[in-house]
């Protein structure tokens, strides 16, 4: 299951942390997002140990969406050694996500 990213915790799970990062920035009425929270979910399972991998609401932590200018969601960002290594905007396939970590790697 992947990390609930919020407001508080994000310098530590995203910006301090030693594996590459995958944050989905995400909301409750979101269709597309819908679709792809279980695909995070399952790669969440799958890098467990390997990656680190969460989701943020934007609708309840808005000043971190703002603060990484994510205007449409879903928007997946791929972090690294606190930098942003790569970008997903839109509903995408486990596939594609999964390279976008493994490149991180």
């Amino acid at each position: 299951m992947s990390l609930e990213i919020t407001e508080s915790n994000f310098e530590e799970l995203v910006m301090k942390s030693d594996k590459p990062v995958l944050v989905d920035f995400w909301a409750e009425w979101c269709g597309p997002c819908r679709m792809v929270g279980p695909v995070v979910d399952e790669l969440a399972t799958e890098y467990d140990g390997r990656a680190v991998i969460g989701k943020l609401n934007v609708d309840t932590q808005g000043a971190v969406a703002q603060q990484f200018g994510v205007r449409n969601i879903p928007t997946l960002l791929v972090f690294k050694n606190g930098e942003i290594v790569d970008k997903q905007v839109g509903a995408t396939s486990k596939q594609v996500l999964a390279s976008k970590l493994d490149a991180a790697m």
